[in-house]
């Protein structure tokens, strides 16, 4: 019985062993910049999300209540309740440029809603306010016409509902600014 060589050996199954080895290397050095790829995308949007609170399924909402005195606020130890301003224009400013603006309903309430991938949070609160812009004469006579409340934007927290975050952000304390 003749000796056998091993197949490794043979001119015609070597270029066959280095064919496999050479395609398993080339399938894996295609694997590495996809899965490296991969974990990038990952890590900037989750670091994206953790600076700024906001992810691609986000919602800020800018809301409020408005009420007919020289602050916007209501005066807690009057004898009769402070009105809300109804129907008064409230503009988002930031920089001195109007952003958006909503009409507070016969409560005084309004809600301003931002898209968060358009403005950053932290733009928002350093650099926005809330401005009403309606005279405060308008809801009562005996209150100045000139002039407006303005007031800067706190973050009042988060909702998760369902998918959707949503930031909720809040006028601080007005002040009358321009008289």
């Amino acid at each position: 019985m003749p000796l056998r060589q091993p197949p490794f050996t043979t001119k015609s199954s070597y270029p066959l062993i280095v064919s496999k080895q050479a395609s398993n290397f080339t399938s894996m050095a295609m694997k590495s910049p996809l899965l490296i790829s991969l974990l990038v995308i990952v890590l900037v949007a989750s670091q994206a999300e953790a600076q700024l609170g906001t992810g691609l399924l986000s919602l800020l909402n800018i809301g409020g209540t408005v009420f007919c005195s020289v602050n916007g606020n209501a005066i807690t130890n009057a004898t009769t309740p402070t009105p809300p301003f109804a129907n008064a224009l409230v503009q988002l400013s930031c920089g001195g440029n109007v952003i958006s603006s909503a009409l507070t309903n016969g409560s005084g309430v309004f809600s301003i809603v931002l898209n968060p991938l358009q403005f950053l949070l932290t733009n928002l609160l350093s650099s926005c306010n809330v401005v009403v812009a309606s005279p405060l004469s308008s809801c009562n006579a005996s209150l100045p016409s000139t002039g407006i409340l303005q007031a800067p934007l706190q973050l009042a927290g988060t909702v998760l509902r369902g998918i959707l975050n949503i930031v909720n952000l809040i006028p601080g304390t007005f002040q009358l600014v321009g008289i």
